[in-house]
């Protein structure tokens, strides 16, 4: 009996059965080829579904930075917050800006016709009547820098003949230098309106003739963060011990390496710190933690959470456009329609109804039931032999993480219903680093962890400066100890 032909591949790689094999064996083989052709048609569906997921994310539904948007970003026509019925604009009772005229103008510049409109004769001053006002308010012309020359005299004791030099101002320490109003300029540009330091030298010397070198520019730089490092210690412990405070972290280029940045505030501080580890979080924190639901934030210790709800709508709305799961739907409109219920009590000084509150909470669960149902009646995402090849936990929807994270933290999500003083969302923390970002995108980073540091330094002192309502120059140019003292922790 001569042996039997070996099977041939077919063109798509697949092993055909000879037909010396048994009808058995044919059969056999061709489900076998079916149900590998079967598998991997299902696990490209579901890698061609999780790359369209990915290319349908964007800053407004999900945690992408809006600079990832590029030319693509969407317009923005709808917004995350429930509509207040209010019209756009400045609402009754809000502060103008308007520009009003002054009582006592600097300067004064009379004009006069010349001759008559009617007849042509001509017409002098002394024939004024009355007259209308006009103010124009601009810049005065810039001026050369004013010097002041600090002499220290020394005087013959008309006892011992000893002569004794007074001492100089502590702010006077070389023979020729700036003062602190230029430095407290340069900080703020420098720090708060990020001028890279070749451009701040150019502005200087094209505004107001002042000609600077960059190394100057850093030494003053240097030399404040120094001196305001005890300011910063200070806003530190009272962030920490602040009954709410609001903690994010994003990543910062230094030395050409990623590390982090990490921020702590409250609505009248600001804390900034640098750190090679993501991880390295705030100590000695009491109170209540807003944050975005990074884990290890949960590894502090003494403290209760509240999670931020900006992030959840945005994750809902992913839902929304991409899965088209009817579930979030409901659960974006629960959250929106808390918020604005709740801040509308927060407006009226009063508290939110406690059947209110019961009512949101029931159908919170209820629309959680709905989901963990849609999710349950979904096909597996691996069939069985893949389950039995991989260890671990099997993988999850995106939709059903997030309904486990919205269960299990129930407390965290919705403590802004039962806290007045907790917000709906952690913005103030991702507005107080957001600028940060744009100091990298505009200078790409740090040279050296020191000027990181004294970045952050000055940055604290800038941002608390406004938030506690203080003129930025002057605060520049105060003294440390006198800042601490007049620090609005409540």
């Amino acid at each position: 009996m001569s042996p039997s032909p070996d099977p041939e591949p077919s063109a798509d790689g697949c092993v055909l059965p000879t037909a010396a094999a048994a009808p058995a064996d044919i059969i056999a083989a061709l489900l076998a080829q079916i149900a590998a052709q079967q598998a991997l048609i299902t696990s490209l569906q579901a890698r061609v579904a999780e790359l369209e997921r990915r290319l349908g994310l964007n800053s407004g539904n999900s945690g992408k930075p809006p600079s990832s948007d590029g030319l693509k970003k969407p317009l923005r026509t709808q917004s995350l917050r429930e509509a207040s019925g209010k019209q756009s604009g400045g609402q009754k009772g809000h502060p103008g800006e308007t520009l009003r005229r002054v009582e006592t103008p600097d300067a004064t510049i009379d004009h006069f016709p010349q001759t008559c409109a009617a007849c042509g004769m001509a017409l002098s001053e002394a024939a004024a009547t009355d007259f209308s006002a006009r103010q124009v308010f601009d810049l005065p012309e810039p001026r050369p820098l004013v010097v002041t020359e600090h002499r220290a005299h020394r005087c013959r004791c008309a006892t011992c003949g000893e002569q004794t030099r007074a001492a100089f101002p502590d702010c006077v320490t070389a023979p020729v230098q700036y003062g602190k109003r230029i430095g407290a300029c340069l900080l703020y540009l420098l720090h708060y309106q990020l001028l890279p330091e070749k451009r701040l030298a150019t502005l200087m010397a094209d505004l107001f003739g002042v000609k600077l070198a960059t190394a100057t520019i850093a030494r003053i730089s240097q030399d404040c963060a120094r001196r305001f490092q005890g300011f910063a210690d200070a806003v530190r412990g009272h962030v920490a011990a602040a009954p709410v405070k609001h903690l994010d972290e994003t990543g910062f280029r230094i030395g050409g390496k990623t590390q982090w940045l990490h921020i702590a505030s409250t609505l009248l501080l600001t804390f900034y710190r640098t750190s090679p580890k993501r991880g390295s979080l705030l100590s000695e924190v009491a109170g209540i933690v807003v944050h975005d639901h990074w884990k290890p934030y949960y590894t502090l210790t003494g403290v209760r959470h509240a999670l931020c709800n900006a992030h959840h709508l945005r994750e809902l709305r992913a839902l929304i456009e991409i899965e088209k799961e009817d579930w979030a739907r409901q659960m974006q409109r629960l959250l929106r329609r808390a918020c604005y219920v709740t801040n509308l009590a927060r407006d009226r000084d009063v508290a939110l109804n406690p059947r209110l509150i019961a009512l949101i909470d029931r159908g919170y669960d209820a629309i959680l039931a709905e989901g963990f149902a849609h999710h349950d009646a979904q096909a597996p995402l691996l069939g069985v032999a893949d389950k039995a090849r991989r260890r671990g936990r099997p993988p999850r929807r995106v939709g059903h993480n997030l309904l486990l994270r919205l269960r299990d933290r129930k407390q965290d999500a919705l403590r802004f219903l039962t806290d007045p003083s907790v917000p709906f969302t952690n913005n103030l923390a991702e507005q107080d680093g957001r600028m940060m970002k744009l100091r990298q995108k505009i200078s790409g980073g740090f040279r050296s962890t020191e000027g990181a540091e004294e970045f952050a330094v000055l940055r604290t002192l800038i941002s608390t400066a406004r938030k506690q309502g203080w003129d930025l120059l002057a605060a520049l140019t105060g003294q440390p100890d006198n800042l601490v003292a007049e620090l609005r922790i409540t």
